[in-house]
């Protein structure tokens, strides 16, 4: 079972400051990302009543009628309303396939570096719908839990290598990231799934980690193991999910495998089920230089990349003009 490779990670012994505790969960750790790419991350101390408060007042904008929400379009990798028909993620893998069936709004980095061609791309201001005030304040605190967690995630994941606890974080200074919150509507409004089209078509995430706010439902997250193929995705309602992306995988020389995963189409038997997921990609500086980590660590060397080119061009193919 897929449940056996994504292990329950909880971060009080990592916190604790104990060396024998933060050993053990250092090398659950390395274990579990060999295996999926993905943990369940408990004791991460984000405020439990946040995300069902932000799903609240972000499926009240969802539900507007499209013409009160086509004002907010943008295209992916903007900073807003990703519509239906907007994005295809498994061209991120050349696969070819209908467009994903969700809606998103999206958030990315906004804090600008001073360096106008790097600010220009990567670092402009966010839209918020006006519709629903509420949602600034809400999210605003959301967003400084999750990039205060993703480099406590780097650290651990750095000392999961053996490596200095600041190996990554180094890197995550003036960082990119992006937030969607998606929904998944039920197949009333997104009718019947044509072949091959999914919620979020299989893929790999493109950054560093990515830390997932999810719902359990029957057309929800599955998991793709080489051991059991694809597999619906363990799910504790304590815990986030957090899985690694391809900038880290080659960061490892594929000692860590990024986690592969899609999100099925709306079931036949439950036509009317809903769901809505936060997703917060982390990324790390603009223009990193991604270099393999050599053997016995790294398993594989690739050509190094530029971080930032290597995102564009995956934002890129999941685009849909």
């Amino acid at each position: 079972m897929v449940s056996s490779q994504v292990p329950v990670i909880d971060l009080g012994p990592w916190r604790s400051g104990d060396r024998a505790a933060r050993a053990r969960t250092a090398a659950r750790v390395d274990e579990a990302l060999q295996a999926a790419g993905f943990l369940l991350v408990t004791g991460h101390g984000v405020d439990p009543a946040l995300p069902g408060r932000i799903r609240e007042a972000a499926r009240s904008f969802f539900r507007l009628p499209p013409e009160a929400k086509r004002p907010y379009a943008v295209s992916v990798g903007g900073r807003g309303w990703l519509g239906p028909g907007a994005e295809a993620n498994s061209y991120a893998e050349g696969t070819a396939s209908p467009p994903d069936l969700k809606e998103s709004w999206s958030w990315a980095a906004e804090d600008p570096t001073g360096v106008p061609a790097v600010d220009a791309e990567w670092f402009r201001p966010n839209a918020w719908p006006a519709e629903v005030p509420e949602l600034r304040p809400l999210v605003t605190g959301y967003l400084a839990a999750m990039r205060a967690l993703s480099d406590e995630l780097l650290e651990l994941l750095a000392v999961a290598l053996t490596l200095p606890e600041d190996h990554f974080t180094r890197h995550t200074g003036h960082p990119t990231w992006g937030f969607n919150v998606n929904w998944y509507p039920g197949a009333a409004t997104v009718g019947p799934p044509l072949p091959g089209q999914f919620r979020i078509g299989p893929h790999t995430d493109f950054g560093t980690v990515t830390v997932l706010d999810r719902e359990p439902g029957a057309g929800g997250l599955q998991i793709h193991t080489d051991a059991e193929g694809w597999q619906d995705a363990p799910y504790d309602p304590a815990a986030l999910t957090v899985n690694i992306g391809d900038l880290l995988a080659r960061w490892t020389g594929d000692r860590w495998r990024a986690g592969r995963h899609r999100v099925l189409p709306p079931p036949a038997h439950a036509p009317a089920e809903e769901l809505l997921s936060l997703v917060y990609f982390y990324e790390c500086d603009p223009h990193t230089r991604v270099e393999s980590l050599p053997a016995p660590l790294g398993r594989v060397v690739h050509e190094p990349v530029d971080s930032h080119t290597y995102l564009r061009a995956k934002l890129d193919a999941i685009s849909v003009s």
